[in-house]
């Protein structure tokens, strides 16, 4: 069998969106599942949309996800240049249109923007798209070489049958075939010199032995068009796979306005990278069982490509959020810490123990940010209301909560040691002398200290953290405001 090689050959436009994201793990988990090659090809012909520093984020991004390739501009494999713009100046892709053209599968074309602009459209998937109508593959060599000569712009075509059918195999959706009547004669070489996507993109992967290629479905009504130029060259069609959409929970297509649509949002927002490239392993990707948790290489021994579905796929926020914190509460501790320290000097500064408050909320927040929410009352005690004193499972009220905050004082007062352990062993004293159940009593004394409904540990935690004048001040309040 032939080596699997396949490759991720992304434009440095901007941050790396989520669907991106997606075209390169799976890539890289075809090639590795099969112990193959996964490699790096930076496609930079769109000058127009180049972005300064985007080369950079790709670099990061890949690095940062465990994404390693083989080979690639930094990892000469034998097959570079690895940059487009770089492979342009080897001259490849004029000396493959020249090929094409001495077959009559392509030709020059030298209409202007205005003969352009009077030719007929077609609505295509939504978008207006001009029809050429081959005005220009009737010109004799004599005239073709004349307008080269007077220097005239020109672009170079592919050459397409109008007549017959054209049918390509992909892995997901099986054969599909196209009439040539709509096969446009797109453009192969720009008029800056530049190859074209589709066309750099062909003769790249030809060149460099790509045996998979994995992409978007939004590509699979070009494919016809890389299929007549791979028959026109003789060459072998690659394996394709076709990758469903990314759409957002409301069905609509994944966008930028969505505020999740690239790694570098997701990390911003306080994602572990992790969990970020187990979730969108996910999406489209199915295991054989029900797991969800997945660390990188147990992905590549479990990723079998044809288990990939043709449905779109939904960005589910609130699923990734579930399965971030599942990543913390696994997450070894003292890594833990290192990453929510700065997230917790943020909230609330120095002079706590921000080692144990972090193991308090471990468990108990699905992203960074969520921290400064758990944590807040830390540093100064919210105003609230003593409604939240009465709870029904705790038989708790005002009255009973005021009694209990009235009798522990004098305990609390006399209390000197206040660690967890002696705070709870000196207040179950008191429960058992009351008969009563914990609740109780540890529910008044939660909501005096935190003055909040819900909080990442229980009273005796919080105490320990504030110390015993700001957890007396804190009791004092609570009874003055049952006493209000």
């Amino acid at each position: 069998m032939t080596k699997i090689r396949t490759r991720y050959a992304p434009s440095p436009t901007g941050k790396m969106h989520v669907g991106n994201l997606r075209s390169a793990l799976y890539e890289f988990l075809i090639a590795k599942h099969a112990d193959g090659d996964f490699m790096l090809r930076i496609e930079d012909t769109d000058q127009e949309r180049f972005m300064e520093g985007a080369t950079e984020i790709i670099y990061r991004t890949m690095e940062k996800t465990g994404l390693k390739h083989d080979e690639g501009p930094d990892k000469d494999g034998g097959y570079g240049p690895y940059v487009q713009s770089e492979r342009v100046k080897t001259g490849i892709y004029m000396e493959y249109a020249q090929e094409l053209i001495d077959k009559r599968e392509a030709y020059y074309c030298f209409c202007d923007k205005e003969r352009l602009a009077g030719l007929k459209t077609e609505i295509v998937e939504g978008k207006e798209i001009m029809i050429y109508d081959k005005h220009c593959l009737s010109l004799s060599q004599e005239e073709v070489e004349q307008k080269l000569k007077e220097g005239i712009p020109f672009v170079i075509r592919q050459n397409n049958p109008t007549e017959g059918t054209t049918t390509f195999h992909d892995e997901l959706y099986g054969d599909i075939t196209v009439n040539n009547s709509e096969l446009d004669d797109m453009i192969l070489i720009k008029s800056d010199g530049y190859p074209t996507y589709n066309f750099a993109n062909v003769v790249d992967d030809h060149t460099m032995n790509i045996t998979h290629v994995v992409r978007g479905n939004e590509y699979l009504s070009s494919s016809p068009k890389y299929v007549r130029l791979y028959e026109a060259f003789g060459w072998q069609v690659p394996v394709y796979v076709h990758l469903p959409l990314i759409t957002d929970e409301n069905h609509k297509k994944l966008s930028k306005r969505s505020g999740h649509s690239s790694f570098e949002d997701l990390v911003e927002q306080g994602f572990l990278t992790e969990a970020i490239v187990n979730y969108i392993a996910l999406l489209g990707w199915s295991p054989e069982d029900n797991r969800e948790i997945f660390s990188l290489e147990e992905l590549i021994k479990e990723f079998d490509y044809h288990r990939i579905s043709k449905s779109p796929a939904v960005f589910d926020i609130v699923k990734l959020r579930w399965m971030n914190g599942e990543y913390f509460k696994a997450m070894d501790p003292d890594k833990f810490y290192e990453m929510a320290e700065p997230y917790l000097k943020e909230a609330l500064g120095e002079g706590f123990d921000l080692q144990k408050i972090a193991a308090m909320v471990k468990t108990r927040i699905e992203v960074f940010p969520d921290i400064a929410g758990q944590v807040d009352f830390f540093k100064e005690l919210p105003e609230y209301d003593t409604e939240m004193y009465t709870h029904k499972k705790m038989k708790t009220d005002t009255a009973s909560s005021l009694e209990v905050l009235n009798e522990v004082l004098p305990i609390l007062e006399a209390q000197e040691d206040y660690s967890n352990d002696a705070l709870y062993q000196s207040l179950l004293g008191y429960v058992e002398k009351k008969g009563c159940k914990n609740g109780y009593v540890m529910w008044p004394i939660r909501t005096a200290v935190s003055g909040k409904q819900m909080t990442p540990a229980g009273a005796t935690e919080i105490m320990e953290i504030l110390g015993k004048e700001e957890s007396l001040k804190r009791i004092r309040k609570g009874i003055e405001k049952l006493q209000a």
